[in-house]
Protein backbone atom coordinates (compact mmCIF):
# COMPACT_ATOMS: atom_id res chain seq x y z
CA UNK A 1 0.00 0.00 0.00
CA UNK A 2 1.45 3.41 -0.45
CA UNK A 3 0.64 6.85 1.08
CA UNK A 4 1.78 9.36 -0.93
CA UNK A 5 0.89 12.92 -2.74
CA UNK A 6 2.54 16.03 -4.00
CA UNK A 7 0.96 19.15 -4.38
CA UNK A 8 2.48 22.51 -5.88
CA UNK A 9 0.09 25.10 -5.34
CA UNK A 10 -0.62 29.30 -3.43
CA UNK A 11 -1.01 29.74 -0.04
CA UNK A 12 -4.61 30.73 0.87
CA UNK A 13 -3.52 32.63 4.11
CA UNK A 14 0.20 33.17 5.52
CA UNK A 15 1.25 30.24 7.93
CA UNK A 16 -0.10 29.53 10.98
CA UNK A 17 2.49 28.35 13.58
CA UNK A 18 1.92 26.67 17.06
CA UNK A 19 4.12 24.99 19.62
CA UNK A 20 2.53 21.69 20.97
CA UNK A 21 2.19 22.18 24.74
CA UNK A 22 3.41 18.84 26.20
CA UNK A 23 6.69 18.65 23.87
CA UNK A 24 7.24 22.04 22.84
CA UNK A 25 7.27 20.75 19.01
CA UNK A 26 6.32 23.80 16.28
CA UNK A 27 3.77 23.01 14.06
CA UNK A 28 2.76 25.02 11.26
CA UNK A 29 -0.65 24.62 9.56
CA UNK A 30 -1.45 25.97 5.79
CA UNK A 31 -3.71 25.98 2.77
CA UNK A 32 -2.46 25.31 -0.85
CA UNK A 33 -4.96 26.30 -3.43
CA UNK A 34 -4.36 24.04 -6.67
CA UNK A 35 -5.52 24.54 -9.98
CA UNK A 36 -7.60 21.61 -11.34
CA UNK A 37 -8.21 21.66 -15.02
CA UNK A 38 -11.11 20.52 -16.39
CA UNK A 39 -13.29 20.02 -19.83
CA UNK A 40 -16.93 21.34 -19.85
CA UNK A 41 -19.89 20.71 -22.81
CA UNK A 42 -19.85 25.15 -22.30
CA UNK A 43 -16.08 25.15 -23.37
CA UNK A 44 -15.28 27.34 -26.69
CA UNK A 45 -12.08 26.77 -28.84
CA UNK A 46 -11.47 23.39 -26.69
CA UNK A 47 -10.71 25.75 -23.76
CA UNK A 48 -9.97 24.55 -20.62
CA UNK A 49 -11.86 25.68 -17.67
CA UNK A 50 -9.67 25.80 -14.36
CA UNK A 51 -11.25 25.18 -10.78
CA UNK A 52 -9.06 24.92 -7.43
CA UNK A 53 -8.65 22.55 -4.51
CA UNK A 54 -7.79 23.96 -1.03
CA UNK A 55 -6.07 21.95 0.82
CA UNK A 56 -4.99 21.81 4.15
CA UNK A 57 -1.44 20.78 4.92
CA UNK A 58 0.83 20.57 8.24
CA UNK A 59 4.61 20.41 8.95
CA UNK A 60 6.58 19.61 12.02
CA UNK A 61 9.81 20.58 13.63
CA UNK A 62 12.34 22.71 11.53
CA UNK A 63 9.99 22.22 8.53
CA UNK A 64 7.30 24.25 9.88
CA UNK A 65 9.69 27.09 11.83
CA UNK A 66 11.21 27.51 8.05
CA UNK A 67 7.55 28.02 6.34
CA UNK A 68 6.32 30.42 8.82
CA UNK A 69 9.65 32.52 8.58
CA UNK A 70 10.06 32.54 4.55
CA UNK A 71 6.18 31.96 2.98
CA UNK A 72 3.29 34.33 2.80
CA UNK A 73 -0.28 34.28 1.68
CA UNK A 74 0.18 34.50 -2.05
CA UNK A 75 3.48 32.21 -2.09
CA UNK A 76 4.10 29.04 -4.73
CA UNK A 77 5.33 25.95 -2.79
CA UNK A 78 5.15 22.52 -3.76
CA UNK A 79 4.96 19.79 -0.71
CA UNK A 80 5.39 15.64 -0.53
CA UNK A 81 3.79 14.01 2.19
CA UNK A 82 0.76 11.83 3.20
CA UNK A 83 -2.71 11.87 3.69
CA UNK A 84 -3.86 11.75 7.07
CA UNK A 85 -7.51 12.19 8.57
CA UNK A 86 -8.17 12.46 12.22
CA UNK A 87 -11.17 13.48 14.07
CA UNK A 88 -12.27 15.06 17.00
CA UNK A 89 -15.38 16.29 19.02
CA UNK A 90 -16.95 19.53 18.94
CA UNK A 91 -17.13 21.06 22.39
CA UNK A 92 -19.73 23.30 21.47
CA UNK A 93 -22.04 21.32 19.75
CA UNK A 94 -21.10 17.68 20.67
CA UNK A 95 -20.47 16.61 16.85
CA UNK A 96 -17.55 14.60 15.58
CA UNK A 97 -15.58 16.59 13.06
CA UNK A 98 -12.90 14.95 10.75
CA UNK A 99 -10.06 16.79 8.83
CA UNK A 100 -8.46 15.31 6.14
CA UNK A 101 -4.63 16.94 5.48
CA UNK A 102 -1.71 16.62 4.25
CA UNK A 103 1.36 16.24 6.68
CA UNK A 104 4.34 17.19 4.71
CA UNK A 105 7.62 15.53 4.82
CA UNK A 106 8.97 17.91 2.00
CA UNK A 107 8.17 21.86 1.82
CA UNK A 108 9.88 23.42 -1.27
CA UNK A 109 10.10 27.12 -1.61
CA UNK A 110 9.16 27.78 -5.31
CA UNK A 111 9.27 31.61 -5.04
CA UNK A 112 12.13 33.83 -2.77
CA UNK A 113 10.76 35.59 -0.20
CA UNK A 114 9.71 38.74 -1.27
CA UNK A 115 9.13 37.98 -4.98
CA UNK A 116 5.32 37.84 -4.70
CA UNK A 117 4.92 41.54 -3.49
CA UNK A 118 3.86 41.84 -7.40
CA UNK A 119 2.53 38.49 -8.29
CA UNK A 120 0.03 38.56 -11.47
CA UNK A 121 -1.79 35.85 -12.49
CA UNK A 122 -1.41 35.02 -16.06
CA UNK A 123 -4.44 36.25 -18.30
CA UNK A 124 -4.70 33.78 -21.46
CA UNK A 125 -6.83 36.99 -23.17
CA UNK A 126 -3.86 39.30 -22.65
CA UNK A 127 -2.09 40.70 -25.62
CA UNK A 128 1.23 40.26 -23.96
CA UNK A 129 1.76 36.83 -25.93
CA UNK A 130 4.60 38.74 -28.37
CA UNK A 131 6.36 39.20 -25.52
CA UNK A 132 6.08 36.19 -23.85
CA UNK A 133 6.95 34.27 -27.18
CA UNK A 134 10.05 36.60 -27.22
CA UNK A 135 11.13 35.63 -22.91
CA UNK A 136 10.87 32.19 -24.24
CA UNK A 137 12.82 32.66 -27.41
CA UNK A 138 15.14 34.52 -25.16
CA UNK A 139 15.44 31.68 -22.95
CA UNK A 140 15.74 28.67 -26.17
CA UNK A 141 18.83 30.94 -27.63
CA UNK A 142 20.69 30.16 -24.16
CA UNK A 143 20.48 26.70 -24.51
CA UNK A 144 23.75 24.95 -25.25
CA UNK A 145 21.75 22.27 -27.24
Amino acid sequence: MLNRVVLVGRLTKDPELRITNNNSIPVVSFTLAVNRPFSSANTTNGSDNRDADFIQCIAWRKQAENVSKYVKKGHMVAVEGRIQTRDYVDTQTNNRRYITEVVCDSVVFLESKGSNDSFKPFDNNSSNDKDHDKVIQDIEDDLPF
